[in-house]
């Protein structure tokens, strides 16, 4: 019998809009890491949530955390310009 490995995601770091979470998640698709951009956006409630708790989350692997908030500051820096600092596959 053949066992399905499963990947474990853990909140890395809440995300304060949409183009913020497009943007990480297109350097995380460039690096290979496996991550999950999810929406706090709750159609019942109208987004009321997305004011307290920010627009969403990005999920990750425990080892991928680290980086994950290592990019997301680069793109929240007042130097949008991270082409010097981003390699892929650091």
């Amino acid at each position: 019998m053949a066992t399905e490995k499963t990947t474990v995601f853990e909140k890395a770091a809440v995300l304060e809009s949409p183009f913020e979470a497009q943007v990480v998640a297109s350097i995380l698709e460039d690096e290979a890491i496996p991550h999950l951009v999810r929406s706090y956006h709750d159609t019942a409630y109208d987004g009321l949530f997305q004011m307290q708790k920010g627009w969403g989350e990005i999920r990750a692997r425990s080892r991928d955390a680290d980086r994950v908030r290592e990019i997301l500051d680069l793109v929240r820096s007042d130097n949008h310009d991270i082409s010097n600092e981003y390699e892929p596959n650091d």
